[in-house]
């Protein structure tokens, strides 16, 4: 038995630069766990656009929303690791979910890196008549009575960037999930939430439109599209939540596949098609290859067992 197994591994390695020459030999499919029409979306399409140019073969995006990015996550961990399905995903189902939500079969060794193409710098959105201009306005509002905001979904980056502004400010918060940022902010602007805490690119054209108003950021750095707006440490709140989107293959992908794809990525970064697409949203690219983006997942990973476990958060 253990000869026999040997053979096959000794094949597979052996086949691996074949099909990573073949590859792709059909068209590729890329999942988006978010909504459809939202940013995530926008980049995933803009990106795959690249990928096309680069593979010679048709990528597809297919939107598998819910759970916080987790519905399309799962699909992805499910299949065929031949490179012809990938996705393209911020960090949260795999490195927050997991600690909030039992059996996720989700987490950074369930998947492959292939590479971080954003950084996602997180921040507080309100309406353009609210009194509030900052995030301790809010946080002492929150201490007179619940301030409800909204967010892309439940125990979701910017989400958790709320929970930190309410442990350290103390006061009441509702929480109202939904699937992707869009809906969050419509919600706000119909004056039905006080507040939406999401991905910033996302509120970008509202706020250019003058209909809302950026309060901070959970970044470590201010958003170059509010120069003005400061993160919440600048403001006196220790509410750092950082976040990053990325290409993923499913797990066993062959090295060589995953070279390729790696490559095709950068590329594809690189196209006017994808800097026209972060121009417009405001998007903020940052490349990393395979390995640096795994170290990152890594990081992600264990900094929010910690933090959630500061918390008091518990495992559903």
């Amino acid at each position: 038995m253990r000869r026999a197994r040997m053979r096959a591994a000794a094949l597979m390695l052996a086949l691996a630069p074949v099909a990573a020459a073949a590859y792709p030999d059909r068209p590729v499919t890329v999942i988006n766990p978010y909504a459809t029409g939202s940013q995530a979306d926008a980049t995933a399409r803009a990106l795959s656009d690249g990928l096309a140019a680069q593979l010679g073969q048709p990528v597809v995006v297919t939107n598998r929303e819910g759970g916080s990015g987790v519905v399309g996550l799962r699909v992805l961990a499910a299949s065929p690791p031949d490179g012809h399905t990938l996705a393209f995903s911020a960090l949260v189902p795999l490195t927050i979910q997991p600690h909030l939500v039992r059996n996720t079969g989700l987490g950074p060794d369930a998947v492959a890196p292939i590479c971080n193409v954003t950084e996602n710098i997180l921040g507080v959105i309100v309406r353009a008549d609210s009194p509030w201009r900052s995030l301790p306005d809010m946080a002492a509002a929150a201490r007179h009575r619940p301030v409800t905001y909204g967010s892309p979904g439940p125990n979701s980056a910017p989400s958790i960037g709320m929970e930190r502004i309410r442990s350290a400010t103390g006061g009441d918060y509702v929480h109202a999930p939904f699937r992707g940022d869009a809906a969050s902010l419509l919600e706000v602007k119909a004056g039905r939430l006080d507040a939406a805490a999401i991905v910033v690119a996302s509120g970008v054209p509202m706020a250019r439109s003058g209909e809302m108003r950026l309060i901070g950021t959970f970044s470590l750095r201010r958003h170059p599209e509010f120069p003005g707006v400061p993160t919440a440490r600048e403001q006196g709140i220790e509410a750092v939540e950082l976040s990053a989107a990325g290409l993923f293959a499913p797990r066993g992908t062959p090295e060589p596949v995953l070279d390729r794809l790696e490559a095709a990525c950068q590329a594809a970064m690189a196209t006017e098609g994808f800097r026209t697409l972060t121009q417009r949203w405001a998007v903020l690219p940052e490349y990393l290859g395979r390995a640096d983006f795994a170290r990152r997942l890594a990081d992600h990973f264990t900094d929010h067992a910690e933090v959630l476990r500061a918390l008091g958060v518990q495992p559903e």
